[in-house]
This record gives C-alpha cells, structure tokens and sequence, in this order.
C-alpha cells in the first residue's frame, strides 16, 4: 500500500485511526486529486442509535424485499461504488487508506445483495464504542437505507453508543439524523472511545422483523 502524505507528512491507516480518536476525519477534494486534508468540522452530523426513523414504506420493504445483508462481503467493491458518482471526495489515496482500515479490522461495509449482484450499502470505520459512517450508496430504491438499519440494528446489538455521520443530508435527516456543535460532539466521541463494543456480536440469522424491533425500541 501506498503512503499518503499531506504538507509533508505521511499519512497511515494508524494515523486516521488517531485522527477519527481526536474528532478529525480525511477528505481528498475529488477523485483526481492527489492531497489529502483533514476535516474538523464545527457542527457534526450524528444519527442517534435510539432515534432512527423508520417510515412505513421503509418497514415494509424491510419486512417484503427479497434480499440479503453482509459484513464486508465485497468492501472494495463498496467503497468503488461509494467513489462513483459526479462528485467525491474518495480518492485513489482515501481508497488505499480504508481497504488497509479494512484489512486490519476497523473499516467495515454492510452490503445489500438483490440476485446476487450489489444493490446498495455502505462503509466506515469503528473505534471501541463509535462508528463513523463514511459514505452510502444505492443502485435500487432504499437500499442504502436498509444497510443503515440493519447497520443501527447491528450498533445497539453489540453496545455502540455513537454513530457519526459527519454532515448531515435531508435524506439522513429524514432518518432521525440531526448535528451537534463541536463541543458536544467531542464529549459524545470521549463516551464512545470509553465503552467497550463488539461490531461481530449481531447474529448472523437475525431476522428481518428482529430487525425492525431492534431499530424501534429505545433503550
């Protein structure tokens, strides 16, 4: 793999670990560009595990659609396909970055599989009790919604308490997200980096159903 390097310094999997540690996260300014900088915005954007939005239409096609959900079945072909579009701020060194965050075990994807083929999903990073959503993508409709319920589902599961999605979008505001000054994210983040969590403790057999009763009940 190769090392990033921003003003001078190289940048490591390590590092963005102790970076995602200190509230900070990195961004590249799009798929061609080859400095990465990092980001320590003043409002951020949280989706509260207990506070997820689920609508009617959603609870149905959780409950009816024909498909299947993974960890890291396929996380390069995620984050490609996160990386997809007009605009991003994943480049090739961001890539490099999150498959090695991967490979060593704190970069995940949650996957939606229709017929075999990738429909949608999403994938970030996990550091003791917080998960920092990266980005999301769908190729059929809700199927990045589903990953982001079955992701909350699999958070509470296993004792996250935080669930940071750095900026805040109408359609992640219409599933409970809301932000947060930096103050009071970075007291929520201290909690989260205290609490001891296991991203592998959802059971694999977890029903759609058991889903939708996870992401409605409050703690």
């Amino acid at each position: 793999m190769k090392d990033a390097e921003s003003h001078g310094f190289l940048i490591t999997a390590e590092l963005v670990l102790r970076a995602y540690a200190a509230g900070v996260f990195p961004m590249a300014e799009g798929a061609e560009g080859e400095e990465v900088f990092w980001v320590d915005p003043h409002r951020r954007g949280v989706l509260p595990l207990d506070s997820f939005h689920l609508s009617r239409s959603l609870k149905r096609r959780l409950l009816k659609s024909r498909y299947e959900v993974c960890i890291d079945g396929d996380f390069d072909a995620v984050i490609d396909a996160c990386a997809d579009r007009p605009e991003t701020w994943i480049n090739d060194t961001i890539r490099h970055l999150y498959v090695e965050l991967n490979r060593i075990g704190y970069a995940h994807s949650v996957e939606v599989w229709v017929d075999g083929r990738l429909a949608g999903g999403l994938y970030g990073v996990r550091l003791a009790g917080a998960f920092f959503g990266e980005s999301m993508f769908s190729r059929i409709s809700d199927a990045s919604k589903i990953a982001l319920a079955y992701l909350v589902a699999r958070l509470k599961v296993g004792g996250f308490v935080l669930l940071d999605i750095q900026f805040t979008t109408p359609h992640l505001e219409s599933l409970g997200a809301h932000t947060v000054p930096k103050q009071i994210y970075q007291h929520m983040l201290d909690l989260a980096l205290a609490k001891e969590a296991d991203f592998h403790l959802f059971p694999a057999d977890t029903s759609p159903a058991e889903v939708v009763q996870l992401i409605t009940q409050t703690s």
